[in-house]
């Protein structure tokens, strides 16, 4: 499963959230870090004899073209040699679409320019599952700040809890969930600590 998009968008959160609703069912997750990709074929080996279900979890995910890590995370996404493993999904977040990096400078020195851009998009499309995190709109926004100030009880107009978070997008430079998290976290510590809320 490849999660792609806009940086503060929820990607990574998505992972947190799946493994919270499902761990009682015997979901758990393996972090592997993207400079140890050669290793995700003898980890997948290791997790397949153990009796949950596992998400191997490359966070923030994004290679150069020579990067011998193409190669292994390729293997380890279609099995190579290794049997796929029954229990064990591969999930990776990344900003790009196509998480190997293109540079103008591979077409006009390949003489094949068609191949080398087939190439440098197979690895995303051997995902089974891609799921796009798009950029969050005025009205997407407001909403999730208007939920988690509801959750965090924070008892103030809405009008003014509006104008106070679209402040803090324009001067944070932009929306996002993750941008609407850090607005009620500062909102919430200005108010237990009985400051003006200063944006």
């Amino acid at each position: 499963m490849l999660l792609y998009g806009d940086k503060g968008t929820g990607k990574s959160s998505t992972v947190h959230a799946m493994l919270n609703k499902y761990a009682g069912k015997g979901l758990r997750c393996v972090e592997i870090p993207k400079e140890q990709i050669c290793l995700i074929n003898k980890v997948k080996e290791v997790l397949s004899a153990l009796p949950f279900k596992f998400i191997l979890f490359i966070d923030d995910l994004s290679l150069e073209e020579r990067d011998e890590k193409v190669t292994a995370l390729k293997a380890g996404l279609e099995g190579s040699i290794h049997e796929r493993s029954a229990n064990v999904m591969i999930a990776a977040t990344s900003n790009r679409r196509h998480i190997v990096k293109e540079n103008f400078s591979d077409r006009e020195n390949s003489v094949h320019a068609r191949d080398t851009m087939e190439e440098q998009l197979s690895l995303s499309d051997r995902f089974g599952l891609t799921v796009c995190f798009s950029s969050t709109g005025k009205a997407e926004y407001l909403s999730i700040v208007k939920q988690l100030a509801a959750d965090a009880r924070i008892e103030i107009p809405d009008e003014e809890l509006c104008s106070l978070a679209e402040r803090w997008a324009l001067v944070k430079g932009g929306r996002s969930p993750r941008r609407a998290k850090q607005f009620i976290d500062y909102v919430y510590s200005c108010l237990a600590k009985h400051i003006p809320i200063d944006i």
